[in-house]
């Protein structure tokens, strides 16, 4: 902040910057004035002057006069000066830091045609990423990963901490991100699996949202649950949907269809995860807050302080001023007979 020296140790906007470890050494400063008015009325008319001769009767009424205050007011700054250090005037830069034992997440999300639907407002695709966003949101220091699926499955996004471009992602997700058909829910846990099976974190899960079968793809489901239960990875899987909902709204085939969640019941029971259903966005949102409850860690919290004091600047500021008092005191300012 400067050399000792410099002024603005005294600027209003430096005294207002500190933190004062002892500041009822502060109220004494309002004293020293009241003091020395005491000192001089009691003694100031008893004390004897040894008055200089000047040169020219004009001098006597000049300036120079007043020079033999300066001892005084020299000793008054010093002492206040001393009451300023031993306030301690003080700096503080405080630091937290967060620790956790992360959590490796994989959200595995249809994006399959029938997600389109709109039994959860406004359809069944936008519901579940606003509710992803929020969820990702609701995580500290985890690794997440996106892998999105219709008739093939492929990673949009892969395990990062970087929760922003994570929401981003997710936000970008469209109807025809997979020009293939079909729900292939074996190959996308495989994809949540290659993910995270070499990763030696404290805790794997995989959080699978779908709203059918499986119809497609190259893995059976429950090949693919007994591979995750195998490299420690739980699986929630999550059926979106009401029972019998039309396929399209818009259509003029107004067909129903029957939600279909004996597999997704078999890969959450397999590995060790729970099953949920939801009809609507508020129990969707549930489920995403019961799972964020249910994989919460223990975040460690410390807080540092870096302390720097400045006592030192205002102590030798007062010595100076001590000092300029007592040599003052040795020059014709000072009155030989009193001291």
């Amino acid at each position: 902040m400067g050399e000792w020296f410099s002024l603005k140790w005294f600027s209003i906007g430096t005294l207002e910057g500190f933190h004062w470890s002892q500041p009822y050494y502060l109220y004494g400063i309002a004293a020293v004035p009241f003091l020395f008015f005491l000192r001089r009325l009691f003694y100031g008319k008893s004390r004897q002057r040894l008055n200089v001769a000047f040169l020219a009767k004009e001098v006597k009424t000049s300036w120079i006069q007043y020079l033999r205050y300066l001892p005084a007011i020299l000793s008054a700054v010093g002492i206040m000066l001393v009451l300023v250090a031993l306030a301690r005037p003080q700096l503080i830069k405080e630091t937290e830091e967060r620790f956790s034992e992360g959590i490796e997440i994989v959200l595995a999300l249809d994006v399959s045609d029938s997600m389109l639907m709109k039994d959860l407002a406004p359809n069944r695709l936008e519901s579940a990423k606003n509710v992803a966003i929020e969820f990702v949101d609701g995580r500290f220091q985890d690794k997440i990963g996106l892998v999105v699926f219709a008739g093939q499955a492929f990673f949009l996004c892969p395990l990062t901490t970087d929760y922003e471009l994570l929401k981003q992602q997710i936000a970008s997700i469209k109807p025809d991100i997979i020009a293939t058909a079909g729900t292939a829910i074996g190959s996308a846990l495989a994809n949540c699996i290659n993910l995270m099976r070499d990763s030696e974190a404290k805790s794997k899960v995989a959080i699978l949202l779908s709203d059918g079968d499986n119809t497609a793809g190259n893995l059976d489901p429950i090949t693919a649950a007994q591979l995750a239960n195998a490299y420690g990875i739980r699986v929630y899987t999550i059926a979106i949907g009401k029972e019998n909902a039309p396929v399209a709204q818009d259509s003029t085939d107004m067909a129903l269809e029957s939600l279909d969640t004996a597999v997704l019941k078999d890969i959450a029971q397999r590995s060790k995860g729970q099953f949920f259903q939801v009809q609507d966005a508020r129990s969707l949102k549930n489920v995403f807050e019961r799972i964020n409850s249910l994989e919460k860690i223990n975040i460690k919290v410390s807080y540092y302080q870096d302390i720097k004091d400045f006592y030192h600047i205002y102590l030798k500021w007062a010595i100076c001023c001590l000092l300029g008092a007592l040599a003052l005191k040795c020059t014709f300012i000072g009155n030989i007979l009193e001291d």
